[in-house]
């Protein structure tokens, strides 16, 4: 028999270009439910962290700091996009530079700043039901989360899938020095990278389910996902 859940949590893990962003986003659409982009969160702490000059290295000084920053995710429903706000005040486009992209990469490595994203990720959690996508979110953030999806794909779909995004997103700049090669190479190097990273490193949970996304359309990726979900519980 189906159990009706108040609410759940829903993990979705896989490498780069694997279609687990774009997945969790229509999901937590379809499923009328927040979806946490673990990405923004690091980059309004990287904000933070910069405007104030806090110096990584300095842990006492950097404790100090994360206990004071809070972060919260509210859906406008309106927009039909997340709202990301740092202590109170709305930063969704301000942390959308390359400067703090950069330094959000930076941030990520120290296991203390980890530590406290972890907290606020299942801190959000605690009265909703959300989506989250990563490369950690079924092994460490939410070990106990309802629902545990890994995406896969080729690694010739994931350099296709790559290359178009960038194509994209360059409308506006040429792009004819980016080979599907070399998009090929760096998520080699990325796979390998966030497998191997001591910290938090990319696999798959012991009880997750594998999705090939190869031949699959974000549609069709989605609709997989919902039907798994609508054998165990009534949405």
């Amino acid at each position: 028999m189906k159990n009706r859940r108040k609410k759940f949590v829903i993990a979705i893990d896989g490498p780069a270009s694997s279609g687990k962003s774009t997945a969790a986003k229509l999901l937590a659409k379809k499923l009328k439910c927040i979806y946490i982009d673990s990405g923004s969160m690091y980059r309004a702490a990287a904000l933070y962290l910069k405007e104030n000059n806090i110096d990584l290295e300095n842990e006492t000084a950097l404790n100090e700091i994360l206990n004071k920053i809070n972060i919260e995710i509210l859906y406008n429903s309106e927009k039909e996009e997340n709202v990301i706000l740092l202590n109170g005040k709305e930063v969704s486009m301000k942390i959308r530079n390359s400067e703090i992209t950069n330094y959000s990469s930076i941030i990520a490595k120290k296991r203390i700043i980890r530590e406290r994203m972890v907290w606020l990720q299942r801190k959000i959690a605690e009265n909703q039901s959300i989506i989250m996508d990563g490369r950690d979110i079924g092994t460490v953030v939410f070990p106990d989360a309802d629902f545990k999806f890994f995406l896969t794909a080729s690694i010739n779909e994931r350099a296709k899938r790559r290359f178009l995004e960038m194509k994209d997103k360059s409308a506006s700049s040429r792009i004819d020095d980016i080979s599907l090669k070399k998009i090929k190479e760096d998520l080699k190097w990325r796979d390998n990278t966030d497998s191997t990273r001591e910290i938090s490193p990319l696999k798959m949970a012991n009880n997750a389910i594998q999705i090939d996304t190869t031949n699959l359309t974000i549609e069709e990726q989605v609709q997989e996902i919902i039907d798994i979900i609508k054998n165990e519980i009534t949405l």
